[in-house]
């Protein structure tokens, strides 16, 4: 079998002393809230409820402040609520607040997510210096008197965008990729349409986050390493935990002597330790994150985090007939493939070795 494992006891490595300190902080401070949540999940008196409910609001008040003091310095991770606007705030806090919400369902969960990437494109490419003006020229349907046309200027970012490869670790983060994919197509002066590799990656849920393995499945993965060097890598996960598969995925492909040119990682969520670790373990990386949630636990999801996010948006496989990337395409349905054809059609060849 062509595997890579890289443990957990090698990402703890790239923290610094200071890290360890800082998500100690974290850690206890999170560990107030879950006394909270005991509370109030047995409590019956709405005094008792009300004081608890005041409890947790200071204590999140408490570890917002906190991660903001933590990331203000760090130019490699970007929290969405700490770079934008202050009214931006609000839309960031609803549309995470719905995605965590046990009682949204799937089609409700995939629209939130397609908002959620769209929030993040604009993270990651908005703030960035346009090389020049550009003009769209468009064809209405209004044609009396005469065909009308309309006429747009835009920023130019082609040169930040039409480098990329989109790169997909886990199954749940094959939707997301097509979502960044076709904003990047919407932003592109040329239609630009994304190539796309495809890693197959997963975490030994056996063991807990101490002693975590992340194996990447050479076998079953499809990407061609010299398309992917000098490239400027994305990758869509909606979550990041550990940020153990992105790092075992780029250790890889350095050491197989691919220089990507930079590495994105653009997460609807992502816990503090996570993004330190991605950044600290890796050059070049920026960390794009919609939400930063406090912590971990013992079995390695975040807290309080969202569920599986790929079961959330994909459905769940049944455990003897885990569904391949061509049959995950087909359970999207009419409606996805119409909106996201081009980005199929990319997937499509990747995984059939059709492609250029």
């Amino acid at each position: 079998m062509n595997k890579i494992v890289l443990r957990a006891e090698d990402l703890d490595g790239f923290l610094t002393g200071t890290d360890k300190a800082n998500l100690s902080r974290m850690n206890n401070l999170y560990k107030g809230t879950l006394a909270c949540f005991s509370k109030l999940s047995i409590t019956r008196y709405a005094v008792e409820q009300n004081r608890e409910e005041e409890n947790l609001i200071q204590l999140y008040n408490e570890m917002g402040s906190l991660m903001q003091e933590l990331c203000k310095d760090e130019q490699n991770i970007w929290v969405y609520p700490f770079q934008s606007p202050q009214e931006s705030h609000s839309e960031a806090s609803r549309v995470i607040a719905k995605l965590r919400d046990h009682r949204t369902g799937n089609e409700e969960f995939v629209y939130y997510i397609q908002r959620a990437y769209e929030m993040l494109f604009k993270l990651a490419y908005g703030g960035m210096p346009a090389s020049n003006k550009n003009y769209l020229l468009v064809q209405t349907p209004v044609n009396v008197p005469v065909q009308n046309y309309a006429v747009h200027k835009i920023n130019n970012i082609d040169n930040k965008i039409e480098n990329t490869v989109m790169c997909v670790m886990l199954r749940g983060a094959l939707l997301p990729s097509m979502i960044l994919s076709k904003e990047i197509e919407e932003y592109s002066s040329h239609g630009y349409v994304t190539p796309f590799a495809l890693f197959k990656i997963c975490r030994d849920d056996s063991k807990h986050e101490n002693d975590m393995e992340y194996i990447l499945d050479l076998d079953k993965s499809y990407f061609r390493l010299e398309s992917l060097d000098g490239k400027d890598l994305i990758f869509a996960d909606p979550m990041n935990a550990t940020g153990g598969s992105l790092v075992t995925v780029i250790k890889y492909l350095l050491e197989e002597g691919i220089k990507p040119k930079s590495v994105s990682f653009i997460n609807v969520i992502a816990a503090l330790k996570g993004a330190l670790r991605v950044v600290r373990a890796l050059e070049h990386c920026t960390v794009y994150t919609l939400w930063m949630d406090p912590a971990l636990n013992e079995l390695a999801y975040i807290m309080p985090g969202l569920g599986d996010a790929g079961d959330r948006i994909n459905g769940r496989d049944l455990p003897e007939r885990p569904r391949n990337i061509i049959q995950l395409v087909a359970d999207y349905g009419a409606n996805i493939a119409r909106l996201y054809r081009k980005q199929l059609r990319e997937i499509e060849d990747t995984v059939l070795g059709t492609g250029k």
